[in-house]
């Protein structure tokens, strides 16, 4: 059957759908074009790989199709390295259609949701409406890393343009401001604002990552006393610390002499280890950590359900913290088994005597979530993003502290 297709002047985004019933097809399709969308309906792969070009911005599949099925297509998108975001659609049941996504996100696709057949009008323009949204009012993406050197890092730290910002951890239950996690940035004098993620690396890659740590960790002492909530309550300080630093047996002495020296009480700092770092080197690395604990410093275990040995790290490592990775909370509205993880993840912190944090909470309906499970702390963009040190004193001076 040849394809249905239905489009206007201007440039618009595009959807491609199959599925073999012709009258879901042309359904979304015009749900689509209501909200600003071209649309190309086909029913089979013949027609559906004929019509799939570049202008083609957004996918519509429906798993279960006669001649090549759902999995077959996505295997050869993934083959065919297709960059188009896709929407998954069955009526098979929702586990099917998770790991249907899962695969996909795993065959290196962009997945925007999935629907499960029969679905409702509003499930449909939500996941369009998501779509569209983030396409056109989504920031510019940043440019690829650039390599950098090990003395450029160095004389970054010399002229002091790393710098940090600030996210806010505010207590679920009654909505105070309780800690700050550091994250730094580079104020590079060319290139602007570089993120974390375009130098870190590299950083432990040359070999500077503990000289780089400890920098972080100076700065944020000597600025985080600054820090009081509406309570006149101290913010917590929490620092990521790289897993190639749980090498150096001397990190808790080092620390709390460094702790002392700006005045911060060591019971007033998270360091923040990620779960996969963890593995590596475990006898050094539960050396520093029981040290840590000794010396009254809180540990977090961040990015949990990410790494490939939660049960067993949680046995050995004297965390207080545990750190629900963000992908699990902006999957929760969509996905069930993401939603079992997170509660699973609060029930087992908490049946282990450590306070919960979730990181990347955006929307109310997360926090509530949230909430309703007993997650003791949230952070994310719904509070603020990681903010400089003057915006954050603004923030806290005006922040209104509101039961949730």
């Amino acid at each position: 059957m040849t394809p249905t297709k239905i489009e206007d002047s201007k440039k618009s985004p595009h959807l491609l759908i199959i599925d073999d019933e012709k009258e879901v097809g042309e359904f979304a399709g015009i749900v689509a074009q209501s909200l600003g969308f071209e649309f190309t309906a086909t029913t089979n792969a013949g027609d559906f790989l004929g019509a799939l070009n570049d202008d083609v911005t957004l996918i519509m599949m429906d798993l279960m199709m006669p001649d090549m099925d759902g999995i077959e297509l996505l295997r050869l998108l993934g083959q065919q390295k297709c960059k188009t975001t896709l929407i998954l659609m069955s009526g098979y049941d929702k586990r099917v259609l998770e790991t249907a996504e899962e695969l996909a996100q795993t065959l290196g696709l962009s997945v925007a949701g999935h629907l499960q057949k029969p679905f409702r009008l509003p499930e449909l323009q939500n996941l369009l409406k998501s779509y569209a949204l983030l396409n056109v009012v989504a920031p510019v993406a940043r440019k690829a890393s650039k390599a950098v050197t090990k003395e450029e890092l160095q004389r970054a730290m010399v002229r002091e343009e790393l710098v940090l910002h600030y996210q806010p951890q505010l207590d679920i239950a009654t909505g105070r401001v309780m800690g700050v996690e550091a994250l730094v940035r580079w104020q590079h004098p060319e290139r602007g604002l570089v993120f974390p993620d375009d130098f870190i690396p590299q950083a432990e890659v040359l070999g500077v990552i503990d000289e780089l740590g400890w920098y972080v960790a100076r700065l944020a002492l000597s600025e985080i006393r600054q820090f009081v909530n509406s309570e006149g309550e101290q913010l917590k300080l929490s620092l990521n610390v790289s897993p190639q630093s749980l090498h150096d047996l001397q990190l808790p002495d080092t620390f709390i002499a460094l702790a002392r020296q700006y005045g911060v009480a060591p019971e007033n700092v998270v360091l923040e280890i990620t779960e996969s770092g963890l593995i590596k080197e475990l006898a050094s690395a539960l050396d520093i950590l029981t040290r840590l604990r000794m010396k009254r410093v809180h540990l977090s275990i961040d990015d949990f359900g990410t790494g490939y040995a939660m049960m067993q790290q949680l046995r050995h490592v004297p965390a207080t913290e545990l750190k629900i990775d963000k992908s699990f909370v902006h999957d929760m509205h969509q996905l069930n088994s993401a939603r079992v993880v997170v509660r699973k993840t609060i029930e087992i912190g908490h049946e282990l005597g450590m306070k919960i944090v979730a990181e990347g909470v955006e929307t109310r309906e997360q926090l509530e979530f949230l909430r309703l499970n007993g997650c003791d702390i949230a952070q994310g963009y719904y509070f603020s993003r990681p903010i400089s040190t003057e915006a954050l004193l603004e923030w806290i001076k005006n922040y209104v502290p509101r039961n949730f």
